[in-house]
């Protein structure tokens, strides 16, 4: 049986996983979701308990909020806000270090806080449109299950790394996370760059629905791009930039890219709709100390609560000015 940590990368194929193994051989089900983090920082997840209609409504929500009329869109943008919630339009964000901005206009939706709320300061409020009828109700509904599906593969996460399952509850109560539905427009056969630019994510974990269209690719290990190629139904998931300097690059963030499609197919629209999972904006991100070897010294010597590292990187890709 190959070992896909060693699996030379011309043959490479990230491995389709079930979440229905987590619950029947938790150690198991860990070991193989680390392996596919560490080799490629991606992992393909099936069985992950987002109900199908549910993730149906969504798709339909999302196609029929994009459809609405640019004026109607853009006054749910908030121009300063950092896209942080609500509406942001077509050519607003750009890969750190791109020449060219995203083919792609996309909606936020955070998490619901009481009032009063310790991180009100922090996490912004909602913006809800008045239509589609039902869009909030939906996107509730969709947060909440995709925040407990990104808890189980945490805690398989922590097992890889010999913590405690529990070990990431503390981390991500009231997290700051993100359910992004992105737009990528048709475009012109000529159009330059690619929908989205090569970057990597900047939370722990990004828990992905739509990758099923083509286009989703990340930098392999040998400098070529492999194309992503989830069943029908599977999730994406990968590592971000908070967990891979959190495990001291054990779990390496993997660039990644969207690009644009064959010619006759650049009439169509894409849709995908990803989780951006986040710690809550106090936790302080400090190296592992069992990540830390001799052959792997600290790369950070200096932690940074979440909230602080979220505004320097989106100070880097545009979303607000520094």
């Amino acid at each position: 049986m190959l070992d896909i940590a060693t699996a030379p990368s011309q043959a490479a194929q990230v491995p389709p996983l079930s979440l229905n193994d987590e619950a029947a051989d938790p150690a198991a089900f860990a070991a193989a979701l680390g392996g596919s983090f560490e080799r490629f920082g991606f992992a393909v997840i099936s069985d992950h308990g987002v109900p199908a209609d549910l993730i149906a409504r969504a798709w339909a929500m999302t196609e029929a909020f994009f459809a609405l009329p640019e004026d109607t869109k853009r006054a749910y943008f908030a121009p300063g806000g950092g896209g942080a919630r609500g509406y942001t339009p077509f050519k607003t964000e750009i890969a750190k270090g791109a020449t060219h901005v995203d083919l792609k206009e996309f909606w936020h939706v955070g998490r619901e806080l009481a009032k009063g709320h310790r991180f009100e300061a922090q996490m912004s409020p909602n913006v809800w449109p008045d239509q589609p009828e039902g869009f909030q109700e939906t996107f509730i509904e969709l947060f909440a299950a995709l925040d407990t599906a990104g808890d189980r593969l945490l805690s398989a996460i922590a097992r890889h790394l010999g913590l405690a399952p529990d070990w990431f509850d503390h981390a991500v109560r009231d997290g700051n996370s993100v359910l992004r539905l992105l737009h990528y427009p048709p475009i012109p056969a000529d159009a330059p760059g690619v929908r989205a630019g090569a970057h990597e994510d900047i939370n722990l974990i990004t828990l992905l629905l739509g990758a099923e269209e083509a286009g989703l690719e990340l930098l392999d290990k040998n400098g070529e791009w492999l194309a992503i190629k989830p069943p029908e139904g599977a999730m994406v998931v990968n590592v971000g930039d908070m967990l891979q300097r959190l495990t001291n690059h054990v779990l390496p963030s993997t660039t990644h890219r969207v690009v644009n499609p064959p010619p006759e197919r650049r009439g169509h629209s894409r849709y995908s709709m990803p989780f951006f999972l986040h710690p809550a904006p106090d936790f302080l991100i400090e190296t592992l100390p069992s990540t830390i070897t001799a052959e792997r010294p600290n790369r950070y010597t200096t932690p940074i609560t979440a909230h602080d590292y979220l505004h320097e990187r989106l100070v880097e890709i545009g979303l607000v000015k520094a």
